[in-house]
């Protein structure tokens, strides 16, 4: 089903981004490879089986990504897929975080799928089809101490890819949202440096396969969301019908940051 779809993924340089462009090319897919580290992009690209090309990006920069995303499109002809993973987090209280560091992390998780997506739409319209899956997050449903800055960034990705879903419907390009708990990748190297909460955490985190697999699914099935893992959905539906019984047996644990 994925047999020859141009796939274009943002943060394909590590975790969740490397692993699922892997995947893909298995199945006989063109993943696009972008990110900031050209090395290590490439040398993924190099570990791969099947058809592949690398671009340097930043989805900080628009100009990047609209020349990104045209290149794309003089060599393929097409996008099918954009697969919008860049992203980061850091744990810190609110208070201590900075202003600075609130906006560097809303420009890369949320105006970088927006620029991604403002960039592939167009072409995606011309086609007819095309489908855009946002990772966001479980943050961006239920908030946790020392988030406030990562949940808000998911929150605000959950929002788009459902008013744009909204937006796109008749036009042939569907809209999904994956919405992981916490997964085994680097991307707590940076989140939670102490490595409290991975220890806190570790029965819970999901392996980086299981996450691309459902990944994939959604790509193969035009799900418009899914929640993982899938125990996690029932957590979040209580949360969101009884949000204070939901904090007293939920909140001590989603705090031990």
């Amino acid at each position: 089903m994925l047999q020859g779809k141009v796939i274009f993924i943002s943060g394909a340089s590590s975790g969740i981004g490397a692993l699922a462009a892997a995947r893909l090319a298995e199945r006989g897919a063109i993943p696009i490879l972008t990110g900031r580290n050209i090395k290590k992009l490439h040398e993924i690209a190099n570990a791969m089986k099947g058809s592949c090309s690398v671009y340097q990006m930043d989805v900080t920069d628009n100009g990047q990504v609209q020349q990104t995303v045209q290149a794309v499109i003089a060599k393929y002809g097409k996008i099918d897929i954009l697969l919008n993973n860049a992203g980061y987090g850091k744990f810190e209280y609110f208070m201590e975080m900075s202003v600075e560091s609130f906006e560097q992390m809303m420009d890369t998780n949320y105006m970088g799928v927006v620029r991604c997506a403002k960039a592939v739409v167009p072409h995606m319209l011309k086609q007819g089809n095309g489908h855009i899956v946002n990772i966001a997050s479980m943050a961006g449903k239920i908030g946790s101490s020392k988030s406030t800055a990562y949940t808000a960034t998911k929150h605000a990705v959950l929002g788009f890819t459902n008013s744009l879903r909204m937006e796109l419907r008749g036009s042939g390009i569907r809209v999904s949202a994956v919405n992981p708990g916490p997964i085994d990748t680097p991307f707590f190297s940076l989140a939670d440096p102490s490595g409290t909460y991975v220890k806190n955490v570790s029965w819970f985190m999901m392996k980086p396969e299981y996450v691309v697999k459902s990944i994939i699914r959604v790509m193969e099935k035009g799900k418009d969301e899914l929640d993982l893992p899938k125990s996690a959905s029932i957590g979040i539906k209580l949360y969101h019908l009884l949000p204070r019984t939901a904090d007293r047996l939920f909140g001590g644990w989603l705090n031990r940051k």
